[in-house]
């Protein structure tokens, strides 16, 4: 991981709301942290790939109920390039799946947006 930076710790900030929000389906929470241009790609066992928008993924998390206790969530890894881009790697669950996001931010005007998630489907927790 990084050395403690402010753009560093902002990004820690983001993933572990990222981490709250997928596990409490908080999609108000994404309407914020997404970009306008965030894109979702699923990459499947097969290797064929699903795309979703913003709105697309904002009705997926709005369309699910919230997991009862604390998130089951870990931040492998943090890398932030020259302030202004940053990628996290982490896993989450929403049983009966887990989940491995790469996640893509951004600075833009001054506050980090997540711009893109490439993810797949782990065996559950």
């Amino acid at each position: 991981m990084d050395a403690k930076t402010p753009a560093r710790d902002a990004i820690q900030v983001l993933a572990e709301a990222y981490c709250d929000a997928v596990h409490f389906a908080k999609d108000d929470v994404f309407k914020d942290m997404c970009h306008d241009k965030f894109l979702m790609t699923e990459v499947s066992a097969d290797g064929t790939a699903q795309f979703w928008d913003k709105s697309a993924y904002l009705a997926r998390v709005a369309g699910r109920d919230a997991f009862p206790g604390a998130p089951s969530c870990e931040i492998l890894s943090i890398d932030v390039a020259g302030g202004q881009m940053a990628r996290v790697h982490l896993w989450v669950d929403v049983p009966p799946r887990r989940y491995e996001d790469y996640l893509g931010f951004v600075r833009v005007d001054g506050a980090w947006k997540l711009m893109t998630k490439v993810f797949r489907t782990m065996n559950g927790p």
